[in-house]
C-alpha cells in the first residue's frame, strides 16, 4: 500500500512539474511570436488558441496507446524536454536564414501542444492502478493546473526578466528531462525491454540538453545580429520589453521590441521639436513631466531652460532607465541628464502614476513607444488624456509623439481627436528625422485655442537656447502638411473599452517606409 501511494505521489509530482513547463512554453512561445511578428494581442491569442487545439488532439491520440504507457509517458517527456528547451535557438537560429519564423513558431506550437496533450491522459490512466477514479481525475487534473500557476508566477517574475528567452526554455527542458528519468528510475522494473532503448534516449537527450545550453548565448546573439544591419553591442530582455542597442562608426541605434527608438546619428531632430515648442510657448515652466523618455534626451533639453525646478521621469522599465544613467553610449548623449539633481525617475506605469501623483505639472511630455498595442495604446486614450489635463496646471501643455502623419496617418489622427475629445485644444507638427522618416507630434493647451497656439509656434524664438537643429525658420514650417499619402475617412476616438488606434497603427501604409 505504501508503495502505491508512493507511486501515485510521483506521478502527480511528475504532472504539477509538466503542468508548469508547459505554461511556461506557451508564453515562451508567444513571446517569440511577438517579437519576431510583432501585434502582441494577436500573436499571443494564436500561439495559446493553436497550443490548446493541440492539446485536445493530444489528448485524442492517447487513445490509440493501449500498451507499455510508462515508455509512452517517458518518451513524450523526452520529446518535450528537446522541443521546448530549443524553442527559442530554433527560432533565433531560423531568422538569421529566413523570414519565415512565424511558420516554425506555430509548428512548435502544435508540437509543444500534442505532446502535452498526451501527458494528463496517460498519467491518469498509470495512476489508475493506485487510485480510486474519483480521487484519481481530481487530484491529476489539481497538480496540472497548481503547476500551470506556478509556471505562470515563474515565467512573469523569473523566467522572463532574468533568464530572458535565452535560458528559460532551458529551464522547461531540463524539467521534463529530470521529470522522465525520475519516473523511469521509479518504474525501471515495469519497463522490462524498453528499458535499453530508454536509457540510451535519455543519454543523448542529457548530452542534447548540456550542449545547448553551453551553446544558447552565441547561436541567439547571432540570431538577434541578423535582424540589425548594425554591430550589436547591447542586447537585454526585460520583464517588459526587449532592448537593443546596436553601432555603426560612432553612432548608436537604441530599438525596443525590433523597433527604432532613436539614433545619435540625428535624435535631435526628434527630441528638439518634442521638447522646444511647448517648453518655447511657456518658457518660464517650473514643474516639467515626462513619460517615458528613458534615453535621458528629451530630459536634457528641458534643462537647457534655467527656470525649471524638477523634473520627473516616469518609465516602467528600470532597466531603461539604468542604460540611460550607466550605459556611457546613452550618458554622454544625453549629457548625464538622468544623473542632475533636478531629475527624479520613477520606475512605474504612467497610467498609474497619474491616477496617484497629487501634485500638478506646468509642462507634461509623453515619450513613449509608438501605439503598435493595446497595452501601448491605452497610454494614448481618451482616458489617459483626461488625466493630463487634470494634472496640468492652469496655463499647462502638452505634447506626444504620434508617429508617422504619412505612413500611419489614421493613427496620427485617431491621438489628435482623442487628445480634443480630453479636452485639449492641439495643433498637430512635423519634423523630417532621417533615420526615421517623417515624424509627428501633437501638441495641446487647455485653453488657448488652435489658431493662437499655432500663430505663436510659428513666430517662436530660440536665441537663448542652445539647439543643433531648431530655429525660428524651422518653426514657420513645422505646423504645415501637405497632402496625405493615402485617403483617410473619419476615425475614432480611442478608449481603453475601444482601443481603435493599435489597429490603426498596424493599418499604416508601411510598405512605403
Amino acid at each position: 500500500m505504501r508503495i502505491s501511494i508512493s507511486n501515485s505521489w510521483l506521478l502527480k509530482l511528475a504532472l504539477f512539474a509538466t503542468g508548469l513547463s508547459g505554461i511556461v512554453a506557451e508564453y515562451v512561445l508567444a513571446t517569440l511570436a511577438t517579437y519576431f511578428l510583432g501585434d502582441s494581442v494577436l500573436q499571443w491569442t494564436m500561439v495559446l488558441s493553436i497550443m490548446l487545439f493541440a492539446m485536445g488532439l493530444g489528448s485524442r491520440l492517447s487513445k490509440f496507446m493501449q500498451q507499455h504507457l510508462l515508455a509512452y509517458f517517458i518518451t513524450v517527456e523526452f520529446i518535450l524536454s528537446i522541443l521546448t528547451g530549443f524553442s527559442a535557438l530554433a527560432v533565433y537560429g531560423l531568422a538569421g536564414y529566413s523570414d519565415y519564423t512565424g511558420i516554425l513558431i506555430y509548428s512548435l506550437s502544435i508540437c509543444i501542444g500534442l505532446c502535452i496533450g498526451l501527458e494528463i491522459p496517460l498519467v491518469t490512466r498509470i495512476n489508475s492502478s493506485y487510485e480510486q477514479l474519483r480521487l484519481n481525475i481530481s487530484s491529476v487534473m489539481e497538480k496540472d493546473y497548481y503547476g500551470s500557476l506556478l509556471g505562470g508566477v515563474f515565467f512573469a517574475f523569473v523566467g522572463l526578466p532574468f533568464l530572458g528567452l535565452t535560458h528559460t526554455p532551458f529551464v522547461l527542458g531540463l524539467t521534463n528531462f529530470l521529470v522522465a528519468i525520475l519516473v523511469f528510475v521509479r518504474f525501471h522494473k515495469l519497463l522490462d525491454k524498453r528499458r535499453v532503448a530508454l536509457i540510451v534516449a535519455g543519454l543523448s537527450v542529457g548530452v542534447l540538453l548540456v550542449g545547448g545550453i553551453i551553446y544558447a548565448q552565441p547561436i541567439i546573439r547571432y540570431g538577434e545580429q541578423t535582424k540589425y544591419k548594425d554591430k550589436v553591442v547591447y542586447s537585454k530582455q526585460t520583464r517588459y520589453q526587449k532592448i537593443v542597442v546596436t553601432k555603426w562608426k560612432e553612432d548608436y541605434w537604441l530599438y525596443i521590441n525590433g523597433n527604432q527608438q532613436l539614433s545619435t546619428l540625428d535624435e535631435w531632430m526628434y527630441h528638439e521639436p518634442l521638447v522646444h515648442t511647448v517648453m518655447g510657448l511657456y518658457p518660464m515652466a517650473q514643474n516639467v513631466l515626462i513619460l517615458g523618455g528613458g534615453d535621458g534626451c528629451a530630459a536634457r533639453e528641458v534643462l537647457k531652460y534655467s527656470g525649471v525646478e524638477s523634473i520627473t521621469l516616469v518609465d516602467l522599465d528600470p532597466e531603461m532607465t539604468r542604460l540611460g544613467q550607466e550605459f556611457l553610449p546613452l550618458v554622454k548623449q544625453n549629457k548625464g541628464a538622468l544623473n542632475h539633481e533636478k531629475v527624479t525617475i520613477l520606475n512605474t506605469d504612467a497610467f498609474i502614476f497619474l491616477e496617484e501623483v497629487g501634485s500638478s505639472f506646468d509642462i507634461i511630455i509623453i515619450d513613449l513607444p509608438d501605439p503598435k498595442t493595446i497595452e501601448l495604446g491605452r497610454l494614448y486614450s481618451e482616458e489617459f488624456y483626461n488625466l493630463c489635463y487634470q494634472k496640468l496646471s492652469k496655463n499647462g501643455l502638452i505634447i506626444t509623439q504620434a508617429g508617422s502623419p504619412y505612413y500611419a496617418t489614421r493613427a496620427f489622427r485617431c491621438i489628435d481627436v482623442t487628445m480634443q475629445a480630453a479636452g485639449f485644444n492641439t495643433v498637430p507638427i512635423h519634423n523630417q528625422v532621417l533615420t526615421l522618416g517623417e515624424w509627428g507630434w501633437i501638441l495641446g493647451g487647455k485653453f488657448e485655442d488652435r489658431e493662437l497656439l499655432t500663430a505663436k509656434l510659428q513666430h517662436l524664438q530660440f536665441n537663448n537656447i542652445s539647439t543643433r537643429w531648431i530655429n525660428n525658420e524651422a518653426m514657420k514650417l513645422i505646423t504645415s502638411f501637405g497632402k496625405d499619402l493615402i485617403e483617410v475617412d473619419t476615425v475614432e476616438v480611442n478608449r481603453i473599452q475601444n482601443p481603435v488606434l493599435y489597429r490603426y497603427y498596424l493599418q499604416g501604409n508601411w510598405d512605403l517606409y
